[in-house]
């Protein structure tokens, strides 16, 4: 056994207490559990969670009464989070073990990755970083339905607005707006013409807005020719502002309206036209007054003859009675003038001329008195031709289709259908 002093040395405590601010010492003397801080003793240090050792991890108490080392634990740190572009975050306690950051954005981006993160234990962060993602499409306005009435003796409609421009709720930076149909300012046609608008933001977000676009044609109803006649219409033939003009084929007079127009309140202006047959006036005073009726209405095929014996007189008649159809067509009436005064007589269709009228067209057309010939005379009381022996209907035929008027008369023939068998 050893001295007594010697053994209080023993267990004389050596070095000063270890104390580990946030974490602890695990102790082993030389001498038993109960002397912890004599001369020998070691001690494993360990931290707290969320706590890391900065020193070495045992400590021995030495003859210097002094301890080996010294140690620290410090609050582990995770690594700063990155920014976000176009958002942020906002942490409790910094980049601390335990912190919890919270992302956010600006507005008009969204969230992508987890919203919390949290400093863990082994000083990185748990979950994904979150990114923002520009995913709201932009906003664009488009107008309301724009509706138009077609002007007087219009189609059309002009119609006119501003472009929509978009909004981007993100940065604010739009592509071009994408227009699908018409651009203000066109002419529209009747009916519903739709208008697209089309704008992308830099992430390819689309934003699209449509309207309509309306034109109305006012319409009065539907005009027919009249019997024996034509019609023919300015626009769309029955549109507000529209004009028909009607016409009858050569022998017959118009009788009300020659033109009617489609007013603002859907009615035609004027009276409903007829075609009465031409009342021819035998009765009148001069010849001139008698050519006068014809005028810009008829032609005139003035047949004179010596006698009604006359051999081509007679060959002149029975050759046109077969092509009756086709002076109709032309407009054609036949006057004839038969004998030499005073046993003469005219005669147009089935009317008598007196003597004396007869004798004074003879002396104003300068046709002979004593032998056959023939006039043709046009629309305008122009003497066209003369023919001194009997002409055959094709050779009429094909000199009066070369008259004025002659072209618009076959072109409006052609329409109704007119012509012989």
């Amino acid at each position: 056994r050893g001295s007594p002093l010697h053994s209080s040395a023993k267990y004389t405590p050596w070095c000063s207490p270890i104390k580990v601010k946030y974490g602890y010492a695990n102790c082993r003397s030389p001498h038993g559990g109960y002397y912890k801080n004599v001369l020998g003793t070691k001690c494993d240090i360990r931290c707290q969670k969320g706590y890391e050792l900065h020193g070495p991890q045992q400590l021995i108490c030495q003859s210097s009464k002094r301890w080996s080392g010294k140690v620290l634990c410090k609050q582990k740190r995770c690594q700063t989070l990155s920014m976000p572009v176009n958002g942020g975050f906002k942490c409790l306690d910094g980049a601390y073990f335990n912190s919890r950051c919270e992302y956010y954005c600006s507005p008009g981006y969204q969230l992508k990755g987890d919203r919390i993160v949290q400093c863990m234990d082994n000083k990185a962060w748990s979950g994904r970083p979150a990114t923002c993602i520009d995913m709201e499409p932009p906003r664009i306005q488009c107008p309301s339905i724009k509706e138009k009435t077609a002007e007087p003796n219009q189609l059309t409609a002009r119609v006119f607005w501003d472009t929509p421009e978009g909004r981007d709720t993100a940065d604010g930076i739009l592509t071009d707006v994408i227009l699908k149909g018409l651009p203000p300012g066109s002419h529209f046609s009747e009916g519903d013409h739709k208008i697209h608008y089309t704008v992308f933001d830099r992430a390819g977000n689309k934003g699209t807005c449509k309207f309509l676009v309306k034109v109305k044609v006012r319409r009065c109803g539907k005009l027919n020719a009249p019997e024996n006649g034509y019609i023919k219409c300015s626009g769309d033939g029955n549109n507000y502002g529209a004009t028909c003009e009607f016409s009858c084929i050569g022998g017959y007079d118009l009788q009300g309206s020659p033109a009617r127009v489609c007013q603002y309140n859907l009615g035609w202006s004027g009276t409903e036209p007829t075609c009465t047959p031409m009342n021819i006036n035998v009765g009148v005073r001069t010849a001139a007054a008698l050519l006068d009726q014809f005028y810009e209405k008829r032609r005139l095929l003035i047949i004179s003859t010596p006698t009604a014996a006359n051999y081509y007189y007679r060959l002149q008649l029975g050759i046109l009675q077969p092509a009756q159809c086709g002076l109709d067509l032309r407009h054609v009436t036949v006057v004839e003038l038969v004998g030499i005064y005073p046993a003469q007589l005219g005669r147009i269709g089935l009317r008598l001329m007196p003597p004396a009228l007869a004798l004074q067209l003879r002396l104003l057309l300068r046709i002979p008195h004593y032998n056959f010939n023939m006039v043709v005379i046009d629309k305008h009381g122009v003497d066209k031709e003369r023919y001194p022996f009997p002409a055959t209907p094709a050779e009429l035929f094909a000199l009066i289709d070369t008259f004025p008027l002659r072209k618009e008369e076959m072109k409006l023939q052609a329409e109704a259908g007119q012509s012989c068998p």
